[in-house]
C-alpha cells in the first residue's frame, strides 16, 4: 500500500512524525480519511476528535486530539492541534 508523510504537531513540538498509509480524523464537515495521493485541501478538525493513524505494519495508533487544522499535500499531510492524547 502506497504510504505518505504525517507530521503532527503542537504547542509542545512535534507529536508524531512518519510515513502511514492513512489518517482518520473528522473535519468540519464529517469524518474523513487521507489516503496516498489525496487531492490536496485544508480543514479545520473538530474537538474531541478520533485520530487514527493507520501505519505501514498494519497497525493503528488511536488518540483524541483537541481539535486543528489539517492540510493536505500531494506527498505530505499537516496537522496542528492544541494536544493529542493517545490510547
Amino acid at each position: 500500500m502506497n504510504t505518505f508523510l504525517l507530521n503532527i504537531s503542537s504547542p509542545d513540538g512535534k507529536v508524531f512524525s512518519g510515513d502511514v498509509t492513512g489518517l482518520v480524523v473528522r473535519g468540519v464537515s464529517g469524518d474523513l480519511m487521507v489516503l496516498a495521493g489525496h487531492v490536496p485541501f485544508i480543514t479545520n478538525v473538530k474537538p474531541g476528535t478520533r485520530c487514527a493513524i493507520h501505519m505501514p505494519d498494519g497497525t493503528v495508533k488511536e488518540g483524541t486530539t483537541d481539535g486543528g487544522l489539517l492540510t493536505v499535500a500531494q506527498k505530505e499531510v499537516t496537522y496542528l492541534t492544541a494536544g493529542i492524547d493517545w490510547e
